[in-house]
């Protein structure tokens, strides 16, 4: 079997010929002792026929998670990050509502569930990080999880800036009123014009938070401020990651759940808020002709893609630490449905305080508009009786209906220049991400009462959002080359120091003044494509490499139930070909739309849109190359490597058996009729193992009998 082969490759070599020992993996604490093998590690030693050890004592047991919940809270908090918040409500604003909704739906069930569900059955089943489970299935492949480690690794560069962000605007909630309420006093008797020809939350945001330049061109001077942020947020990761998930696990049962009891606060307080029905209403109000759009569909799978957080290899390298039974299937429809009642929850949010703060600048606009209305003689015109005298001196007593139905009889006869307030105009305004957050959500806040305490709660639940994520982030590096470099096992705490420190210098790169820039390069740029890249990879491996009616074999011996063979159809086909489609329709959006970034004007105080100038194309560039590269070097490497190894007689040997080469599968059903496959890829110059192995439902180690051969080849047994 896939899952307990890899487990004992390395002990096999310690034991003697005629004495085997036969191991299944010890339970974890929610089963009865709490202890756990690893593949290569174990608590225990084998010993030889006298009882006594063979070889010196195995290094210490692989980490284990302290119960399902923690484990549980870990995926939720992994995959359930800033995206779900920012980037979800913005899709579902520009895309069709409610039909953007059940585009998503159907994405989620075909293609985002399965996918999500191979990876956690493919870390639980080999119990390796994302290097070694490709690795396992063959040499070849091992490319996959080098890829998945350089993403997480861009990630984390500039996905702890947004944590640092979040610090900083933290820091500054402690403050009555706001600092970003009110434009900054005159100096001079000179206003700040960069403040009010935009807003106080825009001003402070590029100004005050980023001290931004007005094009990514303008590099080298670094923010003070954001400097100190970025290293408070480093060390935080670090103590958090510092014992792996030991000291992760406690971490995140508060930074998965206390984002919740935020939303769930902050949608009570929405929905008592004036115009938060108008805000949902225009939410959910499907337009289905928007399913014609390829578009559309791109960015719905995108959406799916990246909420899940597959590719990663984080997911595989959580679901590697728990115990060999643990219901993966289960888990995987779980944490999907979470993921996606929290992008439902977070949308109903957003657009409830947003429809508020859409009829609060509707208001402001009858009122500007009743003022210019009073200083205008009646003789001039006819006025409605809904906009007698009285009303007009106070602006108060007029309803936005009221003033909207006024302005459509009347609008031609009108001397002064007076506008319509419509507020879905404010609402088709669609803004995502950093605008999103830290500007048209904070200047919401900033109408509430007691606005510091929802403005320090807000802030409070990104940077548990995003510290969530970035522990996941984390342990998909971390895990993978602690698998598969031993001296890094040796020293874990070391390599999470040293990583989180470079993390820190090249995240210097991103306190610049225009590093507000880079973090949408690597944003766009970075991730995207060799995610893409991996996923696809990811499946035909199992799919049409490896063979899903074996990976299904294997997840049944596991699960001791079989999965749905529909996973089989959509393995093979759906996924391969949506991943397939979306690669092609993202290289081609590249191809034909030159990538571009917003910067911020400051002499104009607005947003322009321009070209990434040479030198940042060669960048973004080689950021998905270096990304990629993995996954062709590693197959590259390997057969190199055996065609070196390989001699003349060995060469035609491989030829003749090239056919009916197979990989390394291990019965778990049938004890006493177990085949031996030999690993596909495997070197020539090394023997390959005489036995396979499969599980023997037992909690202890069992002893086997002695294999003999007889003549005719079979092998049989005695004591």
């Amino acid at each position: 079997m896939l899952c307990e082969c890899n487990y004992f490759e390395e002990t096999l070599q310690k034991v003697d010929t005629e004495t085997v020992f036969k191991m299944e993996k010890t339970p974890l604490p929610a089963d009865e002792d709490g202890r756990m093998m690893a593949d290569t590690q174990s608590d225990a030693q084998l010993l030889d026929g006298n009882g006594s050890s063979l070889g010196t004592a195995m290094e210490p047991a692989r980490d284990v998670w302290a119960s399902k919940i923690q484990y549980l809270l870990a995926q939720v908090g992994f995959s359930v990050g800033l995206g779900n918040v920012w980037r979800f409500p913005y899709l579902c604003h520009q895309n069709g509502g409610g039909a953007f909704l059940l585009l998503y739906v159907l994405l989620l069930a075909v293609v985002g569930v399965p996918l999500f569900f191979l990876e956690l059955a493919a870390g639980q089943c080999i119990r390796q990080g994302s290097i070694g489970v490709w690795k396992h299935i063959s040499p070849k492949l091992a490319g996959i999880g080098y890829s998945s480690c350089v993403v997480c690794f861009f990630v984390a560069l500039y996905y702890n800036v947004i944590i640092a962000w979040s610090l900083f605007y933290l820091f500054s909630s402690f403050q009555f009123p706001l600092p970003w309420e009110q434009c900054p006093e005159p100096i001079h008797n000179q206003t700040v014009n960069e403040c009010t020809n935009s807003s106080p939350t825009t001003y402070f945001w590029f100004r005050k938070a980023l001290d931004i330049t007005d094009t990514i061109d303008e590099t080298g001077q670094l923010n003070t401020l954001m400097t100190i942020c970025l290293l408070a947020a480093w060390t935080t990761v670090c103590l958090a990651m510092i014992k792996g998930i030991k000291s992760s696990g406690k971490v995140l049962y508060f930074s998965s759940i206390f984002p919740y009891v935020v939303l769930l606060c902050f949608l009570i307080r929405g929905l008592m808020l004036d115009g938060a029905s108008e805000g949902i209403i225009y939410m959910i109000y499907p337009k289905l002709e928007i399913w014609s759009s390829v578009q559309v569909w791109r960015q719905a799978a995108t959406q799916v893609f990246f909420a899940l957080g597959l590719g990663f290899g984080s997911v595989i390298a959580y679901s590697s630490y728990n115990p060999l039974r643990n219901n993966c299937h289960r888990d995987a429809l779980m944490v999907s449905f979470i993921n996606f009642f929290t992008s439902v929850l977070a949308t109903l949010v957003v657009f409830a305080v947003l429809g508020f703060r859409a009829k609060t600048k509707a208001m402001e606009c009858v009122a500007r508009n009743l003022a210019l209305l009073s200083g205008i003689p009646n003789k001039e015109f006819e006025l409605n009786p809904l906009l007698n005298r009285t009303n007009i001196s106070t602006p108060d007593s007029v309803m936005l209906e009221e003033y909207r139905n006024w302005f459509s009889h009347h609008r031609s006869s009108v001397p002064v220049n007076v506008t319509d307030c419509n507020p879905e105009e404010e609402m088709s305004k669609g803004v995502e991400g950093t605008g999103l957050a830290f500007i048209t959500f904070t200047e919401s806040m900033s109408l509430f009462p007691a606005s510091p305490f929802w403005s320090a709660l807000f802030f409070l639940m990104l940077l548990n959002l995003g510290l969530s994520t970035m522990l996941g982030t984390m342990q998909g590096i971390l895990t993978p080359l602690t698998d598969n470099f031993k001296r890094l096992m040796r020293h874990k705490t070391l390599l999470t120091v040293c990583s989180c420190a470079v993390g820190f210098v090249i995240g210097l790169v991103f306190t610049q003044r225009c590093g507000n820039y880079f973090v949408t390069m690597f944003d766009d740029y970075s991730a995207t494509l060799p995610l893409i890249i991996v996923v696809i990879f990811e499946t035909f491996s199992v799919s049409w490499v490896y063979g899903a009616d074996r990976f299904l074999d294997d997840i049944e011996a596991m699960l001791q139930w079989r999965p749905p063979v529909v996973y089989k159809y959509l393995w093979k086909y759906i996924c391969l070909l949506a991943m397939i489609g979306l690669l092609g329709a993202s290289v081609l959006q590249m191809i034909l739309k030159r990538p571009t970034y917003t910067a911020w004007n400051h002499s104009t105080a607005s947003k322009v849109t321009l070209d990434y100038p040479a030198w940042a194309l060669a960048v973004l560039s080689l950021l998905i190359i270096f990304a990629s590269l993995p996954v062709p070097l590693g197959y590259l490497h390997t057969l190199l490597k055996n065609k070196l190894s390989q001699g003349p007689e060995t060469g035609r040997r491989r030829e003749t058996d090239a056919e009916r080469e197979d990989y390394m599968k291990c019965n778990t059903m049938e004890p006493d009729s177990a085949p031996t496959h030999k690993p596909l890829d495997e070197e020539v110059g090394e023997e390959p193992h005489q036995n396979s192995f499969r599980a023997l439902g037992s909690e202890q180690y069992k002893l086997l009998p002695q294999r003999e051969e007889t003549e005719d080849g079979e092998e049989t047994t005695g004591m």
